[in-house]
């Protein structure tokens, strides 16, 4: 990678489904370390640019990059190699509710380590401690609540210590005082480990809590309206749309 070089760059970029089109032109940077916010209003598209990034859905043109290098036009295993440096968190958490949290974690390490059994049970341990859930490695999903839930599917993401963390709509579903926690959690572990983390949500508690960068999408327009940090964009952004939304639709028209 070269010096300066973004750890992301999504480059003139469109997104459809079919002949519908979601979102045109974008055009971000996301450096190392930062914690990266995709805003915007109900059916913008943010989620399915989280899914461009991450390689689950094909962009109908443009491309992201990683370290410099073409995701979307690179081959199959190189796309492969990635995408093993990525950690996701859906909504629901999305563990398995047979397997215990220790064995929720533990799966990826059996499918893409040498690690023996012993040595994956100490990894899921160590994973749980980090987001706070010491001790309860053998308890099954059905038995923790929604918080913890969203606690081991982050362990569950950095089971295999990605370089980036991405979070759909981590907050979804928990109470003010969970979410709360969930946010310092996210950002206590950013600043320890270094990682970059992409975030989908609209929680705006949660966008000035931790996030430092940002792009906002526009379900009218069909593309980005802004890009930086969430205060700033706030505070001084020229654009109504983006103050209004960041302002819970409390911005005034200064006619610009």
């Amino acid at each position: 990678m070269e010096a300066g070089q973004p750890h992301i760059l999504v480059k003139d970029l469109s997104m459809a489904y079919g002949d519908f089109l979601i979102q045109k032109k974008l055009n971000f940077s996301i450096n190392r370390g930062d914690i990266f916010i995709i805003m915007g209003g109900s059916g913008c598209g943010k989620s399915t640019l989280l899914k461009v990034m991450i390689g689950l859905k094909s962009p109908a043109t443009g491309d992201v990059f990683y370290d410099g290098k073409s995701f979307w036009c690179s081959t199959n295993a190189e796309r492969k190699s990635v995408k093993g440096k990525f950690g996701t968190l859906f909504q629901s958490g999305a563990l398995w509710s047979s397997m215990t949290l220790a064995e929720n974690i533990g799966l990826a390490l059996q499918q893409f380590t040498q690690l023996g059994a012993a040595e994956i049970r100490e990894v899921a341990a160590y994973k749980l401690m980090l987001v706070g859930l010491a001790g309860f490695e053998d308890y099954y999903p059905s038995e923790i609540s929604g918080g913890m839930k969203k606690r081991a599917g982050l362990a569950r993401a950095m089971a295999l210590d990605p370089e980036i963390l991405f979070f759909d709509e981590p907050s979804a579903g928990l109470d003010p005082i969970s979410a709360k926690l969930l946010d310092d959690l996210i950002l206590e572990l950013c600043e320890s480990l270094g990682t970059t983390v992409v975030i989908v949500t609209h929680e705006l508690a949660s966008i000035f809590a931790i996030g430092n960068n940002s792009v906002f999408l526009d379900p009218v327009t069909k593309t980005q309206l802004a890009t930086g940090n969430p205060k700033e964009l706030r505070d001084h952004h020229p654009n109504f749309e983006v103050r209004n939304f960041l302002l819970r639709g409390k911005a005034e028209d200064i006619g610009t």
